[in-house]
């Protein structure tokens, strides 16, 4: 199976931006960068997709409620409340909410702001 095919398009996200802030002045080397604090929310059936990867943005996931699935390397791993995990520069992967409750999550990164 492609790419195309086991990661299709997101649908069913909500994405509210809780906090941001720039790191430039608070640490040496980073300007231009931002810390960013996100609530995720993936739909029963929703996706966070196309496949994508987290070169030059890391961050960090923590799962308050629901069940993520998260496709990475061929593999599917479930994630339920309490448990979280870091999307480092090696994370390729892509999103999605197999049960019938809301999944959310507590999304915390680093970027570089459009």
């Amino acid at each position: 199976m492609s790419n195309a095919q086991s990661a299709p398009e997101t649908k069913g996200v909500t994405v509210k931006l809780l906090a941001a802030l720039d790191l430039g002045p608070e640490i040496g080397g980073l300007a231009g960068r931002q810390l960013r604090m996100r609530l995720v929310t993936i739909e029963p059936g929703g996706v966070f997709g196309p496949l994508h990867d987290h070169k030059d943005r890391p961050g960090m996931v923590y799962i308050l409620q629901g069940t993520i699935t998260d496709h990475r390397n061929g593999v599917a791993q479930d994630y339920g409340p309490g448990v979280g995990w870091p999307e480092d520069r090696n994370t390729i992967h892509w999103l999605e909410n197999r049960g019938t409750l809301p999944a959310v999550e507590l999304s915390v990164d680093i970027v570089r702001p459009a």
